[in-house]
């Protein structure tokens, strides 16, 4: 069977579970599945947000993010995956971001997947910022998550 890859950056909300069910439908080589989801928190570091507000580079994400999930696709012996990120105002309890990886062993799914979201907190073309009873704020990168991508390309 064909490997099947689904990139979209949507403003839309999406359905994790219909996403998922996509994806395996009339497999019969996929034998885990493995899913992310991100969904916007209401408070950052004890203080409330009402919502982040995500902004991008049409084109220009899409073309990043294919080309990391063409590095997936090579790295593990994948049968599909989805990525979805969101753009625009989020609320809190609202989905970012989704990755579903396939593969006939759990293994390669989770890291894969892994590898995907470490690459989508730290490298993805989408700058973040934060509304709250304080006003806006652009969100920096974080050296935990560079630490976690950094993993990747090591030896």
């Amino acid at each position: 069977m064909t490997v099947s890859a689904t990139i979209r950056i949507q403003e839309a909300d999406f359905d994790v579970a219909r996403e998922i069910a996509k994806l395996s439908e009339g497999r019969t080589d996929v034998g885990a599945v493995v899913s992310f989801s991100g969904i916007c928190r209401g408070s950052e570091q004890g203080e409330p947000i009402a919502a982040l507000m995500l902004e991008h580079y049409p084109g220009m994400a899409e073309a990043e993010i294919s080309r990391h999930a063409d590095q997936a696709l090579a790295r593990w012996p994948l049968q599909g995956l989805t990525i979805i990120h969101r753009f625009g105002r989020i609320v809190p309890g609202e989905n970012i971001v989704l990755v579903v990886t396939a593969s006939a062993h759990r293994q390669a799914a989770f890291e894969a997947a892994e590898f995907l979201m470490d690459y989508l907190k730290t490298n993805a073309p989408f700058w973040k910022r934060e509304e709250s009873a304080r006003g806006a704020s652009w969100i920096e990168a974080r050296d935990h998550d560079d630490a976690a991508a950094a993993r990747w390309t090591k030896s």
